[in-house]
């Protein structure tokens, strides 16, 4: 989705949102950014910025999302996301005013101090937002209501992979325990990646949790290992990166498993229903993890626990 020039919105938003800021001189569309109509730095007269995203259908299911994102807002420690400044709706309208923070996209790619940087984050989130109070959307119900490996046995994909079409009834099992293992009181972002992450001189910090939602915390960990193979680890390197993380020390090996083919299934599924160009080196990723942590589940890691 290309952002909208600050000049085309409408002056009523325009506006409002100068009544927060003070006079914008300029304003910096980024390259990135998928779910937002506008998202931009605004560059304002007095010296200061502040990052500025905003949804043109207010009463929409994307609308639901940004305020979703405001209310989560005020329960994020500071210093692993920004701050939310100030919201406002005109019209249809929906506009979110940020704490700008100084910072680039997380390069997740061997040989990147980033992957490194980002684990006090997560250790941090998994710390904080136990028994968050914000009401948010369960990911256990999430789950259930996809059922990705289900769905995909009902209609199978053309091209699914050999070793998949063999060993449905196990990987839709496989599934069926990650729906009940994923289940949890945190507060659990749901969408790392490197856009979702920004680093900097001060560390690394998680931006855009639309999407956040309750569970067990090291589900995040999880969603994160498929990105590291996708930018180039082979999985045993995630896998060792990920034992960096306090939450996933404590997360027995049938838990990983499971994780890893559940989310093997949404990337499966999402490459069918909703085909994007990113979207094929996602499920290649997360099917390398998945087999993997098949081939090792008898002699694997056990962590902590009950899986």
């Amino acid at each position: 989705m290309v952002s909208r020039p600050w000049g085309e919105l409408p002056v009523a938003a325009r506006a409002a949102i100068e009544r927060r800021t003070g006079p914008v001189v300029r304003a910096e569309i980024p390259s990135a950014g998928r779910n937002s109509d506008f998202s931009a730095t605004l560059h304002l007269r007095d010296g200061g910025r502040v990052f500025c995203k905003g949804i043109a259908d207010a009463g929409g299911r994307r609308g639901a999302m940004h305020r979703h994102e405001a209310e989560v807002n005020a329960w994020l420690p500071a210093v692993i996301a920004p701050r939310l400044l100030w919201r406002v709706e005109v019209g249809e309208w929906l506009l979110l005013g940020f704490e700008c923070v100084a910072g680039r996209h997380a390069d997740l790619a061997p040989g990147s101090p980033d992957p490194a940087t980002i684990v006090p984050v997560l250790d941090v989130m998994a710390e904080e937002l136990a028994a968050c109070p914000v009401k948010a959307p369960l990911l256990a119900e999430q789950w259930g209501r996809l059922a990705a490996w289900r769905r995909l046995a009902k209609d199978l994909p053309p091209g699914l992979d050999p070793w998949a079409r063999d060993h449905l009834d196990e990987l839709v099992a496989g599934e069926a325990r990650a729906i009940e293992l994923v289940a949890g009181d945190h507060l659990v972002h749901t969408d790392l990646h490197s856009l979702n992450i920004l680093v900097g001189d001060d560390g690394a910090r998680v931006v855009d949790w639309a999407w956040s939602r309750r569970g067990n915390p090291a589900v995040d960990t999880a969603f994160l290992i498929p990105r590291l193979i996708a930018a180039g680890h082979e999985p045993e390197a995630a896998e060792r990166w990920a034992e960096s993380v306090v939450c996933w020390q404590g997360t027995p090996a049938a838990t990983r498993t499971a994780f890893a083919v559940a989310i093997w299934g949404i990337w499966q599924l999402l490459e069918r229903d909703h085909p994007l160009p990113h979207r094929p080196a996602l499920t290649a990723a997360a099917r390398a993890w998945a087999l993997h942590r098949l081939d090792q589940r008898d002699h694997g890691p056990t962590g902590g626990g009950q899986g």
